[in-house]
């Protein structure tokens, strides 16, 4: 199906699937693991508008060697910057009974285009400990998302967007890295990010 029908198919009012019923797991090494669900989520796009018209982006600085720069993507938590949407807070419940954690803190990323990209880390508290959680629900165009073992090695893609599902657990966010790469073109992406409160 051309991709431009893909599309259209978001228009209508968001839900997801309570069931998990497209959940497919990926054993990766050191014991990480990801879960992927494409489509997951229906009413993609309508949530994207919703979305765009209600969050107060923020951008940032990182550090690069001796230089600090302007992050290369925009970010928003909630609720502290928009109230985001019913079904977030639904999917928040329904991934917090499906994996026996409380997927209470909400954050989002937009990708604005090509050049908005996140080179290959683990989540920042995430990566100190044994084991962690991160589900992100991807809306709007599907961009590269790339895993790799810790410091190098065959990368592992999928193309997330339209709805898509992720899961990173076990040792992930210590043993493997993941990245948005910059890309030639690209419409822009909301990667919604579902994680518990770490100490």
């Amino acid at each position: 199906m051309p991709s431009g029908q893909l599309a259209l198919l978001g228009r209508e009012p968001p839900s997801f699937d309570a069931r998990f019923s497209g959940l497919r797991r990926t054993p990766l090494t050191a014991g990480a693991w990801v879960d992927y669900a494409p489509g997951w989520l229906s009413g993609h796009a309508e949530l994207f508008e919703s979305l765009m018209a209600t969050t107060a982006w923020q951008s940032g600085h990182e550090q690069m060697y001796d230089r600090l720069v302007e992050t290369p993507r925009v970010f928003a938590s909630l609720p502290e910057h928009g109230p985001g949407h019913p079904v977030i807070h639904a999917a928040a419940r329904a991934l917090s009974a499906h994996y026996g954690q409380d997927f209470t803190r909400l954050g989002m990323a937009l990708y604005r285009n090509g050049r908005d990209s996140v080179a290959f880390h683990g989540d920042r508290v995430a990566r100190t400990m044994d084991e962690a959680l991160v589900a992100t629900v991807s809306v709007g165009a599907p961009r590269r998302f790339l895993l790799r073992p810790y410091g190098g090695g065959r990368s592992l893609g999928f193309n997330l967007g339209w709805g898509d599902l992720i899961v990173m657990g076990g040792t992930c966010q210590r043993t493997w890295q993941h990245a948005i790469p910059k890309a030639s073109h690209a419409d822009p992406r909301i990667a919604i990010m579902f994680r518990p409160v770490w100490e």
